[in-house]
């Protein structure tokens, strides 16, 4: 008799444990880790994207404390983005994207197609790797269920690392010429 009854109650109480953390105004420590760290990871895309370098010593802090939560790859992807604003550190970079990589972040492979197709970052192109890291993203969930393509993906990885360019030609454009 003791035995059933113990089962339902770790049952139970299993259930109360495992709350989810999905669930909006939960007020549970664990979504409120989960809330934190979309902001933690949302704050540093906006701060890497802009290209703004005085915001990427916060992004690279933002990303520091996001990464424990970090199951997909991001904060690797955008360490790597980072990186790649702050100046040559290949060998880098590609460690980061390869770790993207491995948590199947579809981004991440994209940008490792383009290293090694185009070559970016590169001195060589490598047809061998470009098209293992095209074939790893047909193998992809999102892939399979086609979204994001493998084009569009490739479009997004070409946005992010063209829009500090842009911005830069912008805010030249924009400053008075010396006379």
């Amino acid at each position: 008799m003791k035995t059933p009854t113990m089962i339902v109650l770790l049952l139970a109480l299993g259930g109360c444990a495992s709350q989810s953390c999905d669930m909006p105004w939960s007020e549970s420590a664990c979504r409120e880790d989960r809330l934190l760290y979309q902001n933690d990871l949302m704050q540093a895309k906006i701060l890497i994207a802009s290209g703004d370098e005085e915001g990427y010593e916060l992004a690279h802090a933002l990303l520091n404390r996001s990464a424990r939560q970090d199951q997909r790859g991001e904060t690797e992807f955008y360490r790597a983005l980072l990186m790649i604003r702050q100046g040559p550190q290949t060998t880098e970079v590609i460690r980061m994207l390869d770790r993207a990589a491995d948590k199947d972040h579809p981004h991440a492979i994209a940008l490792l197609y383009k290293i090694y197709d185009e070559p970016y970052l590169v001195d060589q192109p490598d047809p061998a790797k470009a098209r293992q890291y095209r074939e790893r993203y047909g193998e992809l969930d999102v892939a399979q269920s086609g979204y994001p393509s493998f084009d569009k993906a490739r479009e997004v990885v070409d946005q992010l690392l063209d829009a500090p360019q842009q911005l830069v030609e912008q805010r030249t454009a924009e400053e008075p010429a010396d006379d």
